[in-house]
């Protein structure tokens, strides 16, 4: 790491967090919580100009090739800097045709080319490497309900993590394989943790807080003229590596597709080949079906009772979250907020009706609800439980 690499790095942990703090104070005394214009034009001329200063040393000192990590973790610092600016108007993308941040978006540009990431701070850059240092991670506030929300999505990241790589090694000792009983009952386990941390954060984290004072930060900015929507808590491959393994999405199914192809780049590299071979692979459900024949056997019925039970875990927790997180923190605040801060109100780009009618035809795919209007496998999962003794 390089001084100007460490410098901006320890800016983005103490006086970055110090001025994002102090404007949400500001925001947070208002009657319109969702308005920022005109508010502390002083501290976001501060937080511009400061930033702007380390990102132009950085810009000027090149491409150091200190291999991927080193990349990854101030492509995030940039990212940081740039969301904040979009968070308080300092840029706007429905206001401009090329971002202000002239300096800032050529450098996370040169970097997010050359490891092959989208340009912006993703998911993984506040969760699954964020690196602490002396017990503190990167953050863009000190607000607790913004450490609840990036604290519990890091637990639940990790345990979809341990779910899909235990289904992983599914795949090449075939579902009679004794051993099989004991990565599905590691699935099960952890989807189990991914519920805890789910309810955990549903109880903790504050509505309005996260509302008004965590949610904007995920909002989608430019970099150079291209804007890129925010980032978002399922990028990463686990849990659609879930998904198919267990046969509930499919990879040809043009809606969850398009899905995995928009958000391939906000992913972590090695986390987009474990995808893409998760998308080549045949289903756990698709195999159990085949073996009709053997549906009386010992190991079939072992094996296809913890099946189905994290089947049925992995579809509660996409209604937990659907009908939890997504209703009490995004849909239902969103009915109080004034008119002219509605169409700003997703961190995904669409509007807010589409991406909940998105989100709602998903939960459904992962929980195989019984539907007419899009495939699931609720027929396939209801023979397979018949043949449970």
């Amino acid at each position: 790491m390089t001084e100007n690499t460490k410098a901006f790095d320890s800016w983005l942990r103490t006086r970055f967090v110090e001025i994002n703090s102090e404007l949400e104070k500001l925001y947070w005394q208002q009657d319109d919580k969702a308005n920022v214009e005109g508010v502390g034009e002083h501290l976001k001329r501060q937080l511009e100009q400061e930033g702007n200063e380390h990102i132009c040393a950085l810009l000027a000192e090149g491409n150091t090739d200190e291999g991927f990590d080193n990349a990854f973790d101030l492509l995030g610092n940039v990212g940081l800097y740039m969301a904040a600016c979009r968070r308080h108007e300092i840029t706007e993308p429905s206001r401009e045709t090329s971002s202000p941040l002239v300096e800032a978006s050529a450098l996370a540009m040169h970097i997010g080319a050359s490891i092959g990431v989208t340009p912006r701070f993703a998911t993984a850059h506040l969760t699954t490497h964020n690196k602490a240092v002396d017990g503190l991670y990167k953050r863009f506030t000190d607000l607790e309900d913004e450490k609840i929300f990036v604290d519990y999505n890091t637990k639940g990241i990790l345990a979809y993590k341990r779910a899909a790589d235990a289904l992983l090694k599914i795949q090449p000792l075939g579902i009679s394989h004794p051993i099989t009983a004991d990565l599905l009952a590691v699935a099960k386990q952890a989807l189990l943790d991914v519920i805890d941390s789910n309810n955990a954060l549903y109880n903790k984290l504050d509505t309005d807080r996260f509302f008004y004072c965590v949610r904007p930060y995920y909002k989608p900015y430019r970099v150079g003229k291209e804007v890129y929507r925010g980032a978002n808590a399922g990028d990463f491959a686990g849990i659609n590596v879930i998904d198919l393994l267990l046969g509930l999405c499919f990879a040809n199914e043009p809606s969850y597709s398009q899905m995995l192809v928009d958000k391939f780049l906000y992913m972590m590299p090695e986390d987009q080949q474990i995808l893409r071979e998760s998308m080549r692979m045949t289903s756990i459900m698709d195999d159990f079906l085949a073996a009709e024949a053997e549906r009386d056997s010992e190991w079939l019925q072992t094996n296809l009772k913890l099946f189905i039970q994290v089947c049925k875990l992995h579809g509660d927790t996409a209604i937990g979250h659907h009908n939890q997180l997504v209703s009490k923190y995004i849909a239902q605040p969103s009915q109080q907020m004034q008119q002219q801060h509605m169409d700003k109100v997703t961190a995904s780009g669409p509007p807010l009706h589409v991406l909940l009618n998105s989100l709602e035809q998903l939960r459904d795919r992962r929980a195989a609800a019984k539907r007419d209007d899009i495939r699931t496998r609720f027929d396939d999962l209801t023979k397979l439980k018949q043949w449970i003794k």
